[in-house]
């Protein structure tokens, strides 16, 4: 009996939106998975210093966002342990989980070019068995450069063909701020969280469906 093929989406999702939804469906669909985790990172290394949503807003929000999705589901296993929170470590603990299925890491092409400074690439690269990469048109990358800098790569590299998707975390929160358009730039269950628990705005929007919140 063939293995499972599980994808490991991993992000500080703040907030989750559309662009993560569609890039992870695109992954599920090109590369043939069976499901796919999201990874909810507490204590991100590479942002250290910066402002970080706390995590229990973090994680209403992406549980909001996945879960009319059978296919989709929420791993703790970063969240129940310290940090800080280096990609080897957990996909180590998510081998021994599910021992008997084929782990597919998850990435956008940014983090694929960043590779190389990772804390411990070869030791990520030998415990995941392939890495799905969300390549957006347009995107150049030198992948002649990371094949010499990491020769295991090669063998475990995959392309995702993902739309053109203009939506970023920050946008997000940015636009929020400012009392600008962003509503559809996330579920409408996302949404109305942001808009109820003042998780961006400055003040708390009353509205039990956050109709008004800011004319978002």
């Amino acid at each position: 009996m063939a293995q499972k093929r599980l994808g490991i989406f991993g992000g500080t999702f703040d907030p989750p939106h559309i662009g993560h939804l569609i890039l992870a469906a695109e992954a599920r669909d090109q590369l043939d998975l069976d499901s796919t985790i999201w990874v909810l990172t507490p204590d991100p290394p590479h942002k250290h210093g910066q402002d970080i949503t706390p995590l229990p807003q973090r994680l209403a929000m992406v549980e909001l966002a996945i879960g009319a999705d059978d296919g989709f589901s929420l791993s703790r296993v970063d969240i129940d342990r310290p940090g800080p929170h280096y990609t080897v470590d957990t996909v180590k603990l998510l081998k021994q989980q599910y021992p008997d299925q084929t782990l597919i890491y998850l990435m956008g092409g940014d983090s694929l070019q960043g590779l190389p400074e990772w804390y411990r690439p070869d030791a990520f690269l030998s415990v995941v068995d392939g890495i799905g990469v969300m390549r957006r048109p347009g995107d150049e990358i030198d992948l002649s450069e990371l094949f010499s800098l990491l020769p295991q790569l090669k063998e475990k590299l995959n392309f995702v063909t993902a739309p053109l998707l203009e939506i970023s975390a920050q946008q997000v929160r940015r636009r929020a701020k400012e009392k600008r358009a962003y509503r559809y730039y996330v579920l409408p269950s996302v949404y109305r969280y942001i808009c109820e628990n003042s998780v961006y705005h400055d003040k708390v929007i009353s509205s039990p469906i956050a109709e008004d919140c800011h004319s978002g």
